[in-house]
């Protein structure tokens, strides 16, 4: 029998028969700013199930490692199991959130070059960002590994950008998680979707009807599961026209 092994804010794991496979089921709970604020987006899971596995394909096509095996029902994928490394890696091409708060750049400015910040994933202290000297420090990974976790996330915001700019939608940041294997290769884990990408629609010029992804939940803008779900059209129809080949 499965066996719960891990429940997180957007996904449940299970045990299955095989010690190095993990069912991975998404929830429609949805979280913003560290958990303070709860709800729930109706049909989230299986939206986000649908993209994250396009996406997660599509990037092992590219020869990036990913935790990826297969979709086993709309909510529900097989991924190999992985020790996740506590570092939260985020990337940004276009001022938004947290960038724009802490350093008074406007929102929407366009980085001359990716931005690639390693967070501590630690809900308790709030996920703070960490510095080179202090993830060093905290022996999170070793240099190795972190040297080769940001040439993967770089490779992997480069090819996500040119997808969604297939799909007319600008990739203005996202977050990233990694882990371990059972021969410990780094492979990139967790989820790619509308939770943990800010997804802009090219079409639109007004700063809250052009927003496709969590900020319609974080800041109550309203019509969060049609976002959500023109994300998964979008995504499909470009797979499946062969459009991100």
């Amino acid at each position: 029998m499965p066996t719960k092994l891990y429940e997180g804010k957007a996904k449940i794991l299970y045990t299955t028969d095989d010690p190095a496979v993990l069912l991975s089921c998404f929830k429609d709970d949805a979280t913003a700013f560290n958990a303070q604020k709860r709800g729930t987006i109706t049909g989230k899971g299986a939206i986000n199930c649908t993209i994250t596995a396009a996406l997660l394909a599509y990037l092992a096509d590219q020869g990036i490692p990913t935790h990826y095996l297969e979709t086993v029902s709309p909510t529900e994928m097989r991924v190999r199991a992985v020790q996740i490394i506590p570092l939260e890696v985020v990337v940004r091409n276009v001022v938004a959130g947290s960038l724009a708060r802490e350093t008074g750049l406007p929102v929407g400015q366009v980085l001359s070059r990716p931005l690639v910040e390693f967070y501590y994933k630690n809900d308790d202290l709030g996920d703070p960002l960490l510095t080179g000297d202090r993830l060093q420090l905290m022996e999170l990974a070793t240099p190795e590994q972190v040297s080769t976790i940001q040439h993967y996330a770089l490779q992997i915001n480069q090819h996500l950008t040119a997808f969604f700019n297939r799909c007319g939608i600008t990739l203005v940041d996202f977050k990233l998680e990694f882990g371990l294997d059972a021969q410990n290769q780094i492979r990139l884990a967790d989820e790619i979707s509308p939770d943990t990408c800010r997804l802009w629609d090219q079409g639109e010029s007004d700063p809250e009807r052009r927003v496709l992804d969590k900020d319609r939940f974080r800041h109550d803008l309203g019509q969060v599961e049609a976002a959500y779900e023109t994300i998964r059209e979008r995504v499909l129809k470009a797979v499946t026209s062969g459009a991100a080949v």
